[in-house]
């Protein structure tokens, strides 16, 4: 079955979740005029500063904030009125929603909101039967990591402590996040998909 899907890059290719509200009321009225209804939502926004405790400005947190939850939840609140019933949403939630690594406070709280988000929406959606659920990558191999010489080494040095030794392939969370979309997923819902290699489980 073909499905009208909205994401950061999929069916229909968007920014990071927009925090204007405004940009969302465009995109979603496009929308509408263009499909009618979304059959999948993958609400995906990551920013963050690595800063220790002590050193974090106001600044930082309302940036972090603003992207990571407020971005996520305006972007599912505003696509409800699009969605078709027995609709999907899949958010993209993080390890360090669960492990407490060292400077990245504010970022983890940022995901351990969105992994509630996913809890709360299966609720709040139950009787339009539509399922929200959280994917929630490890250490994944990106380009930044490979800028410098220091960032590969430091790749090296996690990759020791991942039961499965290595970093994800960016199209593994993909799979995962289609898996979450997909029929094949049909009574999951509310529920945290780890895609780390085992990290964040032993």
């Amino acid at each position: 079955m073909r499905r009208n899907g909205l994401c950061c890059d999929g069916l229909l290719r968007v920014p990071l979740a927009p925090t204007r509200t405004t940009d969302l009321d465009r995109l979603f009225a496009q929308i509408k005029r263009e499909k009618g209804t979304l059959d999948i939502v993958f609400a995906n926004a990551g920013i963050t500063t690595i800063t220790p405790l002590g050193k974090i400005t106001e600044e930082d947190y309302d940036s972090i904030f603003n992207g990571n939850v407020k971005g996520v939840f305006f972007t599912v609140q505003k696509a409800l009125p699009v969605m078709a019933d027995g609709a999907s949403i899949i958010l993209n939630a993080s390890i360090v929603a669960s492990k407490g690594l060292p400077n990245w406070s504010v970022y983890s709280a940022t995901k351990a909101a969105v992994r509630s988000f996913a809890r709360t929406w299966t609720t709040d959606l139950k009787d339009r039967r539509i399922r929200v659920n959280a994917v929630s990558p490890g250490f994944t191999d990106t380009p930044p990591w490979h800028a410098s010489e220091a960032g590969e080494q430091y790749m090296k040095i996690l990759s020791s402590s991942i039961p499965l030794g290595r970093f994800s392939a960016p199209d593994e969370i993909a799979k995962a996040v289609v898996f979450l979309a997909s029929d094949d997923s049909i009574y999951v819902t509310g529920t945290e998909l780890f895609v780390d290699g085992g990290f964040a489980q032993v």
